[in-house]
């Protein structure tokens, strides 16, 4: 999985902490004093011998890698992807979600792509109870076809 944001971007100094979790930069949640998101990813790739890499500039923003070894037995399993992916289109704010591809079956032979502002364009608001369910069906029927063309 490849994350890419164009936001703020990182300092060496802050890459190295964000990888850290016994620090935080206290914004997000002003009274916690971990930050744990980056370092459960580091902590499951190196268990299952996966790959991760971070890169940031200032000013720029953050581009995240992951690869999970999914053959590992000790590779968690990976949810419920289209309500991760309904969820991530309806985050609130004024983003885009450029592209989501999710690759599944034999090295990664079927895949499917959404951007943001495609899903908005053809639902409209993306915050109510309707399209967050039409949301859902997309990406689970999405994904059921990618299943059943792979295998």
């Amino acid at each position: 999985m490849t994350v890419i944001d164009d936001g703020k971007g990182m300092s060496e100094d802050e890459l190295v902490r964000a990888q850290d979790p016994f620090s935080t930069d206290g914004v997000k949640h002003p009274h916690r004093k971990v930050g744990l998101g980056l370092p459960f990813v580091i902590q499951t790739i190196r268990m299952t011998q996966g790959r991760f890499q971070i890169s940031s500039v200032k000013g720029k923003g953050t581009t995240v890698t992951a690869a999970f070894n999914t053959e590992h037995w000790d590779t968690p399993p990976l949810g419920d992807l289209p309500a991760t992916l309904g969820q991530l289109m309806a985050l609130g704010g004024d983003h885009e979600v450029k592209v989501v591809r999710h690759r599944t079956g034999p090295k990664g032979s079927g895949s499917f792509e959404a951007t943001r502002s495609e899903l908005r364009e053809a639902l409209g608001s993306l915050e109510d109870l309707e399209a967050l369910t039409l949301l859902r069906e997309y990406f689970r029927d999405a994904e059921t076809t990618l299943v059943e063309e792979t295998t």
